[in-house]
């Protein structure tokens, strides 16, 4: 009887450090069965299988989206050469070394964080939970209305080439671009999107590149001494665009969903995140800053706010810029 009284449910949780320090495993011996199982850790502790290129690829498809850097050439139209530049560069650097810091918070007192939520509760509390929770949310809102409409708007440039008389509007575009949306968010985490993302990835090169070889083209057929690049409007208008041409900038960096995708990569996180934010923010520099400055370049202050509209080129490369577009913000949506 002694014996089986002694029988019983034991627990023993051993916590170990591996290359990436800090993960949980506890195993559970059942008296009764005598035998040893393995709880399996919450979703939130399991080990990522990504790599830093995946990183890469996840990262520049939430921030270098169509919608965020096709106005930059207007807000550089907004702010002249040297504010422009000079904001557009102050900007990447800043969200560059904001993104470093966030990852090096991954394993802040001792616990994994997988959302911006559970982050700011851990440093700040409950408030900072609540606070950082509907920022998010309406940051989110923002962003997702404005990429819909570009892809919508996107899509129906596409539609119209080929049919300059068809009864679709813009709505019509964005209720399907918003159903295709909804096959990809069956799709169960960020992880499972590494090959979307990696053709978003390249499809924003390829729109960065088409829109600027137009751009180029079309600002050799103008009339370069009648390209002015002065700040027109008066004092208030002039504030006021400086103020819109900021804001775009900042939204341009959009949300990058960091600790959601760096939960997904294999360890060392840390290092493997750093890598894979510094080769995505290599790409937003090879797109953001030669978008803008030839898109103001090529249009000076006549640039259009969404920098597709000012385009004059070829029918065929402009399809083939919106198209690109469509592509890379099917994964950024699905990923935001």
């Amino acid at each position: 009887m002694g014996n089986e009284a002694e029988k019983g449910v034991v627990v023993a949780a051993a916590a170990g450090e591996d290359s990436g320090g800090g993960d949980e495993r506890r195993k559970v011996e059942l008296g009764l069965g005598g035998e040893l199982s393995a709880v399996e850790p919450p979703p939130s502790l399991s080990e990522g299988k990504g790599s830093w290129k995946h990183a890469a690829f996840h990262v520049a498809t939430t921030i270098a989206t169509p919608a965020a850097y096709a106005p930059l050439p207007f807000a550089l139209a907004s702010l002249g050469w040297p504010l422009g530049v000079g904001s557009l560069v102050s900007g990447t650097v800043a969200s560059w070394y904001s993104s470093l810091l966030l990852a090096s918070l991954w394993e802040w007192n001792g616990k994994k964080h997988t959302t911006y939520q559970n982050l700011a509760e851990s440093i700040f509390g409950s408030w900072g939970y609540y606070s950082v929770a509907c920022c998010q949310q309406v940051a989110s809102l923002g962003n997702n209305i404005a990429i819909q409409i570009a892809a919508g708007s996107s899509l129906k440039a596409i539609y119209k080439y080929y049919d300059k008389d068809g009864s679709l509007t813009l709505q019509h575009f964005i209720v399907f671009f918003g159903a295709f949306e909804l096959l990809l968010s069956q799709l169960p985490d960020i992880h499972s999107l590494r090959w979307v993302n990696s053709i978003c990835t390249f499809s924003t090169l390829g729109f960065a590149g088409t829109t600027i070889g137009i751009a180029i083209y079309d600002g050799k057929k103008l009339d370069r001494r009648s390209i002015s690049y002065s700040v027109n409007g008066s004092t208030a208008t002039k504030a006021f665009s400086a103020f819109f041409a900021l804001g775009t900038i900042a939204f341009s960096f959009g949300d990058a969903m960091l600790p959601e995708i760096q939960s997904t990569i294999k360890e060392p996180a840390k290092k493997n995140m750093y890598k894979g934010v510094s080769a995505a923010y290599g790409l937003i520099v090879m797109t953001y800053w030669q978008l803008a400055c030839w898109g103001y370049w090529a249009f000076g202050s006549d640039v259009q706010p969404y920098i597709l509209s000012s385009l004059t080129g070829p029918k065929w490369t402009i399809i083939m810029a919106n198209t690109f577009a469509v592509v890379q913000i099917l994964g950024c949506f699905r990923a935001c």
